[in-house]
């Protein structure tokens, strides 16, 4: 018997390589859509341009599932052509892998894409699952750009015409993994070298997701039939940033961490070519359909999952 395939768009990045592994471990085929295919990859890469349709799309045919991870980083300063370079990676990965799907004679049974958990209204409140339709901009946190973004990339899924394939908007927030370009070696350092602190008032929420419980939620979306449109992959456990500073501190034994004033993280951004809004905003956000369909997270609250990933890598 075949295995199953699952084709990954833009899965040369650190959630792709964690999923591939994942899937691979499980007996699949996957197969990568990327601009630079690489030789001697665990998993078999095609090249496409995530813009045209080429040859790339016939891989999708008779594929279990396809995963678009597709986009341009957000941690940038958000000049005009980052701008267009973001919002373009996003929105025209998604239409032209909706048009793949439309051709194909077997269509995938069902397509994950990513989208943000970003999307959610600024809040010190309740959180946010899946059934808040606030998303409002916040001008405070300077937000209006990413709600642009978000907004424009779940419409190219919602517009797509897709009847035979199950969608899915992968609202996810800030993913812990052991990848130089995960946030957790960056905060690792922070912590280790004095400068884990509150940053802002550090009253702001942050919503994460272990990068195995990441894997382990798609995996399970994939299998879940009853599940579709907007789903949230977060640990039900966000916390405010001053205490997930603390959690930091406290893991690498660092006896005290200078805190950031908001002014000292707006100079800091123009350094480090960054922005604030990927600090200051509030995300308090909860994965209600996840945990209603029956998943469990195995790391559920971070100091377990900080724990987790230290004695993986000892990185801290």
């Amino acid at each position: 018997m075949n295995p199953q395939r699952l084709i990954l768009a833009g899965g040369s990045g650190f959630l792709g390589q964690a999923l591939a592994k994942h899937f691979q471990a499980l007996g699949w085929e996957v197969v990568v859509l990327t601009r630079n295919p690489q030789p001697n990859r665990a998993a078999r890469e095609v090249r496409w341009d995530a813009e045209t349709l080429g040859d790339w799309a016939r891989e999708l045919e008779g594929a279990a599932a396809v995963v678009n991870l597709t986009g341009r980083s957000v941690d940038c300063r958000y000049t005009e052509a980052n701008r267009r370079l973001i919002l373009e990676s996003r929105v025209n990965s998604t239409r032209v892998i909706g048009q793949a799907i439309a051709q194909c004679a077997q269509p995938p049974r069902v397509w994950l894409n990513s989208s943000s958990a970003t999307i959610y209204r600024h809040t010190l409140g309740p959180a946010w699952d899946e059934s808040g339709t606030d998303f409002a901009a916040t001008p405070a946190v300077k937000d209006e750009f990413s709600l642009e973004v978000i907004h424009a990339w779940e419409k190219a899924l919602n517009e797509a015409v897709t009847p035979r394939t199950r969608k899915i908007a992968l609202r996810t927030a800030m993913v812990l993994g052991l990848a130089r370009n995960s946030v957790f070696p960056v905060l690792c350092r922070l912590a280790r070298f004095g400068l884990g602190g509150r940053m802002g008032s550090g009253e702001q929420f942050v919503s994460w997701l272990h990068e195995a419980d990441f894997c382990r939620a798609v995996e399970w979306v994939i299998h879940h039939e009853e599940l579709s449109g907007p789903v949230n992959f977060g640990a039900p456990n966000p916390l405010p940033n001053a205490e997930m500073m603390r959690l930091f501190r406290e893991a690498v034994g660092a006896p005290f961490g200078l805190p950031a004033t908001e002014w000292m993280l707006e100079v800091g951004a123009v350094f480090l070519r960054t922005e604030t809004e990927l600090i200051l905003k509030s995300r308090r956000v909860v994965p209600g359909k996840l945990l209603r369909s029956g998943f469990t997270f195995r790391f559920p609250a971070m100091r377990e999952a900080i724990a987790d990933l230290r004695t993986r890598n000892g990185c801290c």
